[in-house]
């Protein structure tokens, strides 16, 4: 079955609660995870085109993930990822995830974007997308943040930690390390193209210096038989062979 998976529009409200419908519902049968989503919220995430949802070829809910942001901007969310128990095996969450992150990407593009997750499945395509597992610290400090950890059913583990330890692996991608990427490749690739060349370098540069080492005896001896030197006080070997560095450098 082919899907449509897009940015959410206003005309997707409609599908507002049966969202949240699926994500309480998915995460009773999981015993952990955030537990309710608000139809309001979701339909103000529509609005404001952070939101990504699919669709089967009929029109029936496939999906959904919307964008949070926190600390102006700094920090981005993908949260409430969810797929029809109708549709799943298909992928589908994986697409509906590389949505949002280019979109977050594309909306915030120096922001970190962060996770919180028990889905071993959704680690892996974080892990895909670039994110790499954090401690609970280096998430966004401010109380409203972790807020929408409070219906979960191990949101006291979370409290008597002091937001420290939690069943949720902490997710990271920092676009910072992308720049290092590619740095990194850059150097990689020089690395590479010296090797293939390298020896042919060194070949080089060996028989230079014997041309030059060669003539330079030879010049040498010719000037010891004549036992002459320059008026200038330099010798006529040492001329010649700064003459030969200069045509061979």
């Amino acid at each position: 079955m082919e899907f449509s998976v897009q940015v959410a529009e206003e005309k997707h409200q409609e599908y507002a609660l049966e969202i949240c419908r699926q994500i309480e519902e998915s995460a009773k049968a999981r015993g952990t995870g955030i537990a309710k989503r608000d139809p309001e919220y979701i339909k103000l995430k529509m609005r404001e085109g952070k939101a990504v949802i699919a669709l089967a070829q009929d029109g029936t809910f496939a999906g959904f993930c919307y964008i949070e942001t926190w600390s102006h901007g700094n920090y981005v969310a993908n949260s409430g990822l969810i797929v029809n128990p109708v549709f799943r095996q298909a992928g589908l969450a994986k697409r509906i995830k590389e949505q949002a992150f280019n979109l977050s990407r594309q909306l915030f593009p120096a922001a970190k974007i962060v996770g919180l997750t028990t889905s071993l499945p959704v680690m892996k395509i974080n892990s895909d997308l670039g994110y790499q597992p954090v401690t609970l610290s280096e998430l966004p400090a401010e109380d409203q943040f972790w807020k929408g950890c409070q219906s979960c059913v191990n949101y006291d583990i979370l409290t008597r930690t002091n937001r420290k330890h939690c069943l949720c692996t902490g997710m990271m991608y920092d676009p910072k390390w992308e720049d290092e990427k590619k740095k990194t490749e850059v150097v990689q690739e020089a690395k590479q193209e010296f090797g293939l060349h390298g020896k042919l370098y060194e070949r080089w540069l060996r028989f230079k210096a014997f041309v030059l080492l060669r003539d330079y005896e030879k010049i040498k001896e010719e000037e010891a038989q004549k036992r002459q030197k320059p008026s200038n006080g330099a010798s006529k070997p040492e001329k010649i062979l700064a003459s030969w560095l200069h045509s061979w450098f």
